[in-house]
């Protein structure tokens, strides 16, 4: 028995690990292919790449678990059925729970592994991938120019170059407009060649001119009545000009806070925060309103004049339907001044709160949505694995033709539903225990059933017995037809002699 569970440990070990490098790869290149805008053209070095690519394999680790896992599974058991191993082992007398408990043991130490990756692993990447990205937009493109195309990247400066050479990265006709002056003059540089370039650390502009001239325009707080212009020319001009922005700098990861960047430990201590927070805000919206703003107690919003105090029988039938009708006009129109007043502070004072308490709710409920994504997480590996066995072992295909055929069927299916119950719970319209375990409770029934047919040797993707019976309902199909042409044929034959 320890022989057959080696030898099937050691069938599984390799597909699985090949599978999830697979998976992380093709997960990567969507990632690439996602953010190559934000990182082409800013100089970055490689090891700043390599950094954010790494972090970012990191956080795709828990969407490409369970893909591996089912990939593996169907790929192991597929190769076992194929060479009759899975069929020897049965006829020994081996149930297919008994021949998969090894590699349950192994899904198993994975799916807890899985759940210490997304509580601590994935919210540690989560914020160095902010971070990095946070640093890549605050940093300027590096000096790219094109003949004559004026260069706008530097703060007050503006530089065309008329043409330049790839080779020696010579520049010819090259122009400067200089704004930097703080006193706000003008600097004109026209120059015949130069060379244009950054520091090594990127902090520092290096500028080399040959045979130019140089304007300086004077436009000081008295340049309308009293401007100058300074002229002079130059064979070798060198400036070194301090640069900001250039360099990449670093941040601190801390500092980018959110649910996805919290293990559930913090994620617990936020949700019951932002439910206090959520009660307050409400309570804060409504209960001032209903009685400060709408229910008033006192008589400042329609005092009682002396006249209805007297005498309350002179307005008659009118006083007894409407108390306002009865006042002058000028005290109508105070009256209805300050309803407008209340009804406008009340309506200010409620839309504040609403604000607040709705940016509370969204982030209470995307917090609950990652409380419960790592912790469907292990249990999601465990589901695909409990998948991808029987259908290896009732598909009897290996390789990787039809088991990732039917792998990226399963999994396109577990993500949109997936995708699905988390968005609707990230709206409020779905608890959050409903939209994350959607997928699980929709796979279990599949895995049991699967897991059934597999035990008891069903046929249910085996090509051959599905053309088999096709076969046979074709030959049955045939008999039947034949005997129907055969009696027609012999009717017709009987007619013909009747009539000769």
């Amino acid at each position: 028995m320890k022989t057959i569970h080696k030898f099937v440990l050691k069938a599984y070990l390799g597909p699985m690990v090949l599978t999830f490098f697979i998976v992380m790869f093709v997960l990567m290149m969507n990632i690439v292919w996602r953010y190559i805008d934000e990182l082409v053209g800013k100089g970055l070095s490689a090891g700043i790449i390599i950094e954010l690519m790494t972090y970012f394999m990191a956080n795709m680790i828990p969407l490409g678990l369970p893909l591996s896992m089912l990939l593996a599974a169907i790929m192991t058991m597929g190769n076992l059925g194929e060479n009759y191993e899975l069929l020897a082992m049965k006829s020994a007398g081996m149930s297919l729970m008994r021949i998969t408990q090894p590699l349950i043991v192994v899904v198993g130490i994975v799916a807890v592994g899985s759940f210490f990756i997304g509580n601590d692993l994935v919210p540690y990447a989560n914020k160095k991938v902010f971070s990095i990205l946070y640093d890549i937009k605050q940093q300027k493109q590096t000096l790219e120019f094109q003949d004559g195309l004026f260069f706008n990247g530097i703060d007050d400066m503006s530089i065309r170059v008329g043409k330049q050479d790839p080779a020696t990265h010579l520049l010819r006709d090259v122009l400067i407009y200089d704004n930097r002056a703080a006193n706000g003059n003008m600097n004109t540089i026209v120059a015949d060649s130069g060379y244009i370039r950054l520091s090594d650390d990127k902090r520092y502009l290096l500028v080399t001119l040959f045979h130019g001239e140089t304007y300086e325009q004077t436009r000081n707080s008295q340049w309308y009545t009293q401007s100058a212009l300074r002229h002079h020319k130059f064979d070798l001009q060198d400036q070194v000009i301090p640069m900001e922005g250039f360099a990449m700098g670093r941040t601190d990861a801390n500092q980018f806070s959110n649910s996805q960047t919290k293990n559930i430990g913090e994620l617990q201590q936020a949700i019951d925060s932002l439910e206090l927070s959520v009660n307050n805000a409400t309570t804060r919206s409504y209960e001032p309103l209903l009685k400060e703003q709408i229910f008033v107690r006192d008589n400042s919003v329609l005092p009682q004049p002396d006249s209805l105090r007297i005498d309350k029988s002179a307005y008659g039938d009118l006083l007894a339907t409407d108390s306002i009708a009865a006042l002058p006009l000028r005290s109508k129109e105070r009256i209805w001044n300050n309803a407008r007043s209340l009804a406008k502070n009340s309506r200010n004072m409620f839309s504040f709160d609403e604000s607040t308490a709705k940016e509370a709710l969204n982030q209470l409920y995307r917090s609950k949505v990652e409380w419960h994504k790592k912790i469907s997480l292990p249990v999601s590996i465990i589901i695909f694995f409990l998948i991808g066995a029987p259908l290896g072992a009732i598909i009897r295909r290996g390789g990787l033709g039809l088991p990732v055929v039917v792998s990226i069927i399963f999994f396109v299916i577990y993500y949109i539903i997936s995708l699905t119950g988390e968005k609707l719970a990230k709206e409020g319209n779905w608890d959050a225990v409903y939209g994350m375990w959607l997928s699980t409770f929709i796979l279990t029934p599949v895995a049991a059933y699967l897991t059934y047919k597999a035990t008891n040797d069903s046929s249910l993707l085996d090509t051959d017995w599905y053309a088999g019976k096709f076969k046979k309902q074709e030959e049955l199909l045939a008999k039947k037809f034949g005997k129907f042409i055969q009696a027609i044929k012999s009717k017709r034959h009987g007619k013909r002699n009747d009539i000769k």
